[in-house]
C-alpha cells in the first residue's frame, strides 16, 4: 500500500491546521496508507541551516550549504535531524503538507524544513531535477489556510492571489519532480470572527474535516498544477516562443515597466 506523509507547519497542534492533518492521517489510514508523519514545531525543527550541522565542515572555511549537503550525502553525515526528514520523503508516494499563509508565504518552518531536508546530492542535483527529478511520479497536495476572505485572495483581491503567493512552494516541489496538485485552500479561517460569523466559519471548517476522506481517496485523480516541461525552454533557459505560460512568473515578454 502507498506511503503518506504528513507535514504539518503549525505553533498550535490544538488548531485548524492540527485537526486537518489529523483528518488526513485518518483518511489514509482508513484506505491502508503506511502513514509517517513530521509536525515541524512540536519536532523543533531547527530551519535554519548553517556550518554547525555538518561535523565535517572545515573551521574557518565560509559555509557553503550546497557543497556541506552534497559533501554529507556522499560520506553519510548528513545531520540526523535532516537525515530522518530525508529518509521519510525517500519512502513516501504523496506528501500532505499542511500551513496556513502568514504575511503571503507558508510559515519560516516549512520554507526551513524544505532547506534543510530537499538535500543537494541526496534529493536532487544539476541531473536530477524538473523532468529529471527523483519524486517523478509522486504526488504532494498542498493544504492551505488564509486569514483572508475567497474574494479577497481572488486574482483581483486586495490579498494577492493565493494560487500566486503559494506558487514558489509548488515550485520547489516541481524542482524535485513532484507532481503537484491543486491546492485545496480554506480561507478567513482566524480568532476574531464573532456571533454568526464565528458559528457560519465553525461550519466551514467541519465541513472540511468531513470532506478530507474524500479528498485523500481521490489524490490519484486530483487535478494537477501546470508547469512547463524543460524541452520548452532553450539552451539559455528561456521560455521558448513558442511554448505557453502558465505563470506570470515565466512568461512571454517583460511587462514589468507597462
Amino acid at each position: 500500500m502507498p506511503t503518506t506523509l504528513i507535514v504539518l507547519a503549525h505553533p498550535e497542534r490544538r488548531s485548524f491546521n492540527g485537526a486537518w492533518s489529523d483528518a488526513t492521517e485518518a483518511a489514509a489510514r482508513a484506505q491502508g496508507d503506511t502513514v509517517l508523519r513530521s509536525d515541524l514545531c512540536q519536532m523543533g525543527f531547527d530551519a535554519v541551516e548553517k556550518a554547525s550541522h555538518y561535523t565535517d565542515w572545515p573551521d574557518g572555511t565560509p559555509f557553503d550549504p550546497l557543497k556541506a549537503q552534497e559533501a554529507a550525502a556522499t560520506a553519510a553525515t548528513t545531520p540526523i535531524d535532516a537525515a530522518i526528514e530525508v529518509e521519510k520523503i525517500r519512502q513516501a508516494d504523496r506528501i500532505v503538507l499542511h500551513f496556513p499563509l502568514w504575511w503571503f508565504a507558508p510559515p519560516a518552518i516549512l520554507k526551513g524544513w524544505f532547506d534543510r531536508t530537499f538535500q543537494h546530492g541526496a534529493l536532487h542535483d544539476v541531473d536530477k531535477r524538473f523532468d529529471t527529478g527523483l519524486f517523478q511520479g509522486r504526488r504532494v497536495l498542498m493544504c492551505v489556510t488564509t486569514g483572508s476572505q475567497a474574494d479577497e485572495s481572488a486574482f483581483n483581491g486586495k490579498e494577492g492571489d493565493v494560487r500566486l503567493l503559494l506558487w514558489p512552494t509548488a515550485y520547489t516541489l516541481r524542482y524535485l519532480g513532484f507532481d503537484v496538485l491543486e491546492p485545496v485552500v480554506v480561507h478567513g479561517v482566524h480568532g476574531y470572527h464573532r456571533g454568526d460569523r464565528k458559528a457560519e466559519l465553525t461550519t466551514r471548517l467541519e465541513a472540511t474535516l468531513k470532506a478530507q476522506h474524500s479528498v485523500i481517496a481521490g489524490l490519484d485523480s486530483h487535478a494537477l498544477l501546470a508547469f512547463n516541461r524543460d524541452e520548452d525552454f532553450d539552451d539559455m533557459g528561456r521560455l521558448r516562443a513558442d511554448k505557453p505560460s502558465y505563470s506570470p512568473f515565466i512568461r512571454h515578454g517583460d511587462k514589468s515597466n507597462d
